[in-house]
C-alpha cells in the first residue's frame, strides 16, 4: 500500500517529480549561474499570499534540505492591511503547506488610499522598504522575493512601451537604502504557466490581487502587455524564452545610447574613438 501524503508532502514530490523539468531544475539553475544563496546567508523570503511567493517557499524548504549550503531561510509576511478573509485564507494556504511564516502588520493599505495614479508604485517602494527594514530586525542580510520569468519579459516591454526606457528587474541586486542588504529573485528561469500548472496538480488557491484601492480596475499595463505576449505566442512559441534570452545578450553597440550608474552614455563616444564601423552596423542589419 502506497503511503499516503500530506498536502505539504504532495506539494514537494510534485516539484522535484511532475514538476522537475520546468519548476526544480530552472531554481536549481538560478540560484547557480546568478550566486543567489551562500553559506552563511539568512534570507528573508518573503511571502505576499499569493502563488508564486508560497512556491517559492517550497523551493526554499527543499532546497535547505537537499543543497548541503548553510543557510536559514526565515519565511515572513507582511500584512499591508488586509481584510480578515484574505488574512485568513494566506495562514490557511501556510498551514496546509506547513511553512511556518511570521506576519507582521503594516498601515500601506491606508496610505496609499490617498496617494492618486501614484498609489501602486507608492505600494511596491513602501511594501519593499518595509521588508527590508523587517529583515534586518531578524538579522537577515538578504530578502528574497517571487519574481518569475514572465515578470522580467512583462516589465521590459511594460518599460519600453510606457516609460521610453528599455529596462527590467535583476536576479539580484544590492539595497542602497538598507546596508548589508540584497535582494534575489530565485525564480527568475520560471515561467508563470509552470506555477499556475502546479497549483493546478495540487488543488490551491491563493490570493491575487488583495489591494482594495485597484481591486476592481480592469485593464492595467501588465495585463495588456501579458495579452500581447499571449498573442504573440500563437504564432510563434518561442517568444518569451526569445525575449528572455536577449535580457542576457544585450548588445550595446548597436544602441544609439544607454545609462550605466546613472550615466547617459551615446554611440558617439566610440564614434569618435574610431571604435565603431560600418562593418559592426552591418552585422546588425537583418535585411537582405
Amino acid at each position: 500500500m502506497s503511503r499516503v501524503l500530506t498536502p505539504a508532502q504532495a506539494a514537494e514530490s510534485s516539484i522535484q517529480k511532475q514538476f522537475r523539468k520546468y519548476i526544480w531544475a530552472p531554481f536549481l539553475e538560478a540560484v547557480r549561474q546568478y550566486e543567489l544563496i551562500e553559506n552563511g546567508d539568512r534570507i528573508a523570503v518573503c511571502i505576499s499570499g499569493g502563488k508564486d511567493s508560497f512556491l517559492m517557499a517550497k523551493l526554499f524548504q527543499l532546497h535547505r534540505k537537499m543543497s548541503g549550503i548553510e543557510y536559514e531561510p526565515v519565511y515572513l509576511c507582511m500584512d499591508p492591511g488586509y481584510t480578515e478573509e484574505t488574512k485568513q485564507l494566506v495562514l490557511d494556504n501556510a498551514s496546509r503547506l506547513e511553512i511556518p511564516i511570521q506576519m507582521f502588520r503594516s498601515d500601506i493599505f491606508d496610505i496609499i488610499g490617498t496617494a492618486g495614479n501614484k498609489r501602486c508604485f507608492l505600494c511596491s517602494r513602501m511594501r519593499r522598504g518595509c521588508l527590508y527594514g523587517k529583515a534586518q530586525e531578524l538579522s537577515c542580510n538578504k530578502i528574497a522575493l517571487g519574481h518569475h520569468l514572465n515578470d522580467a519579459v512583462e516589465t521590459v516591454l511594460m518599460s519600453m512601451f510606457y516609460s521610453s526606457k528599455l529596462e527590467t528587474m535583476i536576479p539580484k541586486c544590492i539595497s542602497e537604502n538598507h546596508e548589508g542588504m540584497s535582494l534575489i529573485r530565485p525564480m527568475y528561469r520560471i515561467k508563470e504557466e509552470a506555477v499556475n500548472d502546479w497549483c493546478s496538480l495540487n488543488d490551491l488557491s491563493f490570493i491575487r490581487c488583495a489591494c482594495p484601492v485597484t481591486a476592481e480596475k480592469d485593464g492595467s499595463a501588465r495585463t495588456r502587455v501579458k495579452e500581447l505576449v499571449s498573442e504573440l505566442k500563437k504564432e510563434n512559441p518561442e517568444i518569451e524564452d526569445n525575449i528572455f534570452r536577449a535580457l542576457h545578450a544585450v548588445q550595446l553597440d548597436s544602441f544609439p545610447g544607454y545609462k550605466t550608474k546613472g550615466t547617459l552614455h551615446s554611440f558617439t563616444e566610440e564614434y569618435n574613438r574610431a571604435d565603431l564601423s560600418c562593418t559592426d552596423c552591418a552585422r546588425t542589419d537583418n535585411r537582405e
